[in-house]
This record gives structure tokens, sequence and C-alpha cells, in this order.
């Protein structure tokens, strides 16, 4: 499937790139109970590459998104959906099987970037980090607005085909055609997790 999505793309794909060990942080997007059913089939993915991550010293940063009061903090995505999720609730945790670490850092937010009125700038420049993985859901939403924010702050963006997903393969496929032509490289998991090994070749 991995491969079939890099083939569909392919036109657009065509810059080489892979993210520096030593200079790139993951970002897992939303991987929260209130997207279960979208997010499940990229999981073992998604938990492939934070394991990867993790045993070659790369931040993991998961974002969390929620509304405390949908009055105040809801602005136009509460106008465009007409429902949030709300902060503290069932929907709003993540994902037990991902189990955050006490290193990993939680970001809570209430916008599709992850970069709007986060802190995650001044994290990113306190690691000294140049490249961001880029994993989770939706891909056309969350996933896609944050490569672009990123993008416009100069970091070099790397977005997983099959650790991210939307409602359909439409949206996904769309939303990985935009970003290859201007925004980001895109990589599928294994690709990834062979660049970011770090371990002497035998």
């Amino acid at each position: 499937m991995s491969s079939d999505l890099l083939k569909k793309i392919a036109n657009y794909n065509f810059r080489c790139g892979r993210p520096d060990p030593e200079k790139c942080a993951l970002l897992v997007i939303d991987m929260q109970q209130f997207f279960l059913s979208i997010s499940a089939p990229i999981l073992p993915n998604v938990r492939s590459i934070i394991d990867a991550c993790r045993q070659n010293g790369i931040p993991v940063i998961f974002t969390r998104h929620g509304h405390r009061n949908i009055l105040r903090d809801g602005g136009m995505l509460a106008k465009w959906w007409g429902d949030c999720i709300e902060y503290g609730s069932d929907e709003w945790k993540l994902l037990d099987v991902l189990s955050p670490k006490a290193k990993d850092t939680i970001l809570d937010k209430n916008r599709y970037s992850a970069f709007f009125e986060t802190g995650l700038t001044g994290i990113l420049e306190n690691l000294k980090i140049e490249d961001l993985i880029i994993t989770g859901v939706l891909t056309n939403c969350c996933c896609e607005t944050t490569a672009r924010d990123g993008f416009v702050r100069d970091y070099r963006i790397f977005f997983i085909s099959d650790a991210t997903a939307a409602t359909n393969e439409e949206l996904h496929l769309a939303s990985l055609k935009n970003l290859a032509y201007g925004f980001a490289h895109i990589l599928n998991t294994e690709t990834l997790c062979r660049y970011l090994d770090r371990r002497p070749a035998h």
C-alpha cells in the first residue's frame, strides 16, 4: 500500500532528501481517541517511527487537539465544523498504545497547525532542530497545515505517506501531491526508519 501511494505521487515527489538524525524531531499529530477509526490503520507504522526515533535519540513531540471553552478558543474551526474535541474528555486523550515517555513533549493545541500558540517554535529552536518528520491525522487538515507552517519557517519537512491518514484516500493523495509539489519530501515508514538508524553497519 505504501509503495502504491508513492507511485501515485511520483510525478511530484522527485526532490531527493533525507532527514539528519542529529537535527530532526518527530511530530505525532493528534493521535487521539477521537480519531481512532481513522488512525487505526497507521498505528503500527507510527509506533515503528516513534520507536526508531527513541532508539536514535531523536526528540518525539505529540500534539493533542482540544478546546477548553469553545466560545473563547474555538474560532473559525468551531464555526466550520460545529463541534470540537473537549479538552480533558475521553476523546481528547492520546491513544494508550502510543505510551508517551517522560522525556517526550506533549503540546496542546486548538487550531490545525501545531505551531499556532503552542510554543513549538521555541522548543525546536532550543533543540537546534532543522528537519521535521510529520506523522498522524488528519493528513489534509492538521498534518498538512503543520507541514506548510513548518516549511515557511524554513524547516525541511519529511511527511510520511503511510503514517498519516485522512478520512479517505482521495483527500490523502491530494494532500501528498500538494505537499510533494511545494512543501515536503514524502517518504514511507520503511525508508524513514532506515535513514534514521545511526547504528554502525555490519
